[in-house]
């Protein structure tokens, strides 16, 4: 990719109408600060001394699959239609922003559009018509209109119908069942055979069960491929719709052996959990896995905006309870936003004393295990609501994301007491963590992780756990913060396993909007041109395929 700090021409400021009146599209010094907060990563591994010619023929092909759903999730999130005026802006700063954003919507700044022309994005983007309302939806009676992998249409007469996945996107899934029919030809690996042969299936019948199943079964490829219809941030209408993705992975034995012990610890980790006992009485499943790998190729949702380092699925609860879930660590990413993001902020906003305790094993211990703590906790509501993720709808990813946050960073406490975790300490981690928090807030009050990090980092701070000296920088109270993370932690498992969607609202309506002095650190890191985020030079050139 070319180098995006670049200088943009003049914008017309232009208004665009929102719920809560006029909001002004950014302004010329906004897209320029904005568009250099993005540091370059190159995305590469040792492809000739770790992977057979087959297995490097297999990321070339997974890439070209990750391309497909690149075009599909264009269409989901902006519109193949608006995409294709993206071709008519003439600034090159503002087409290299949307495509960083897949729209026109700045994703770390809660959403506020960046192009003129653009209000403010729609709530269901893409998945439902923009002008649909609530009294049309609950009166459509195809039952597929809640399956995550549909979406809503009107006909010509304006009446809304259904289109699953597989029809709506047939052309370019017709690609993927081709390109997935080579792949299966050269997985010289039978779990990865079997996974590919089992999602190919997936793709046409939008029945992702037994390929998630299968996935879970493959343990010993030392390439990874996490492909399809996956997260439901993006629906902001009922919090149901899937958009879609991919990763290339490729497996780092060492540090995934390292790692791989602590799966069986999952049921007494559930037991361990700060919260009523009503709370944790599920057994999550031990047939999971924790493995590192170094990605070299990121499409479609999770390329959007800010970019996942780690990733915990599937996300069907009958998996998880059935089988559990994998965590897959990113560490050559996690590498890259540590190094250009972490540490900076850490320089800047953490007193001298702690700030060397900011440490990378800390960091990846937090990471990796908030993507452990998504498998606890509880997936039924205890008040027959049926399932959490169903019960608070599109209040339930920001929750979810607190609850592996806070859960993770009280799992990782609890393994450095048994001697389990020796490379970090619990100080390390806590002051990592609320470090981290000012990396995360970031994201913006409209992104669930952001959400998450700021009703997180308001908990905190009314809890003590941290306060400012004299120069204004943090200085971390661990015996505090501790406290803090038990009390948070039982909070936030209450509220799923009671499943009262008013009552999530509520709170993350209260609690999870920057306050004036946050927002001051915000403007200090953004001043001091901290990057925040990362954008990948990657693909099949970049590997030398």
């Amino acid at each position: 990719m070319k180098k995006l700090i670049v200088f943009v021409m003049a914008l017309t400021t232009l208004l665009a109408a929102n719920a809560q009146g006029q909001k002004k599209v950014q302004k010329k010094a906004d897209i320029k600060q904005k568009v250099s907060e993005y540091a370059e990563f190159k995305l590469t591994s040792d492809l000739v001394s770790e992977l057979t010619e087959n297995e490097r023929q297999l990321v070339k092909i997974f890439i070209e699959i990750g391309n497909v759903m690149d075009e599909i999730y264009w269409d989901e999130y902006f519109g193949k239609d608006n995409r294709a005026k993206l071709a008519d802006i003439k600034d090159p700063a503002i087409r290299a922003f949307a495509e960083i954003h897949y729209g026109a919507w700045d994703r770390l700044d809660s959403e506020r559009p960046f192009i003129p022309g653009y209000g403010p994005r729609p709530a269901g983007c893409n998945f439902y018509p923009a002008d649909m309302t609530k009294k049309e939806f609950d009166a459509l009676k195809d039952p597929l209109k809640n399956s995550e992998y549909s979406v809503i249409r009107r006909d010509s007469k304006g009446k809304l119908y259904v289109l699953p996945y597989h029809e709506a996107y047939k052309e370019e899934l017709e690609k993927v069942d081709e390109l997935l029919a080579q792949a299966i030809e050269l997985a010289e690996n039978e779990g990865l055979r079997k996974y590919l042969e089992a999602r190919r299936e997936a793709f046409r019948t939008d029945d992702y069960f037994e390929s998630d199943m299968v996935w879970m079964d493959m343990k010993d490829s030392r390439l990874d491929f996490v492909v399809g219809p996956i997260e439901n941030y993006d629906d902001g209408v009922n919090g149901l719709k899937c958009s879609h993705e991919a990763f290339v992975l490729i497996k780092d034995e060492k540090w995934s052996n390292d790692l791989s012990k602590f799966a069986a610890l999952l049921p007494e980790m559930q037991k361990l959990l700060p919260c009523d006992d009503k709370y944790k009485k599920e057994v999550p499943g031990t047939d999971c896995d924790i493995n590192v790998y170094d990605v070299v190729y990121y499409a479609g949702d999770c390329n959007a905006g800010s970019k996942t380092i780690a990733i915990n699925l599937p996300n069907d609860e009958r998996v998880q309870l059935k089988k559990g879930s994998r965590r897959l660590q990113l560490k050559n990413a996690m590498r890259a936003k540590f190094d250009n993001i972490m540490v900076p902020i850490a320089k800047l906003m953490v007193c001298d004393e702690q700030v060397d305790k900011v440490t990378f094993n800390a960091f990846f211990g937090n990471t990796c295990y908030h993507e452990v703590a998504h498998g606890l906790g509880i997936k039924q509501t205890v008040t027959g609501r049926g399932p959490c993720r169903q019960a608070l709808g599109a209040q339930y990813s920001a929750w979810e994301e607190a609850k592996a946050d806070v859960c993770g960073l009280f799992l990782t406490e609890q393994l450095i007491e048994r001697g389990e975790i020796t490379n970090s300490s619990i100080e390390e981690n806590y002051i990592t963590f609320i470090a981290g928090i000012l990396r995360s807030v970031r994201f913006g009050a409209t992104e669930a992780h952001g959400v998450a990090n700021i009703m997180c980092y308001n908990f905190f701070k009314e809890h003590g756990a941290f306060k400012r000296n004299a120069q204004g920088k943090y200085v971390i109270d661990v015996k505090r913060a501790r406290k803090a993370a038990r009390e948070w932690a039982a909070l936030i498992i209450k509220m799923e396993g009671e499943g009262d969607m008013a009552a999530a609202k509520a709170y993350s309506d209260k609690h999870g909007k920057v306050s004036p002095e946050l927002q001051k650190d915000l403007d200090a890191i953004r001043d001091a041109k901290i990057p925040r985020d990362i954008v990948y030079h990657q693909g099949a050139e970049v590997l030398g395929l």
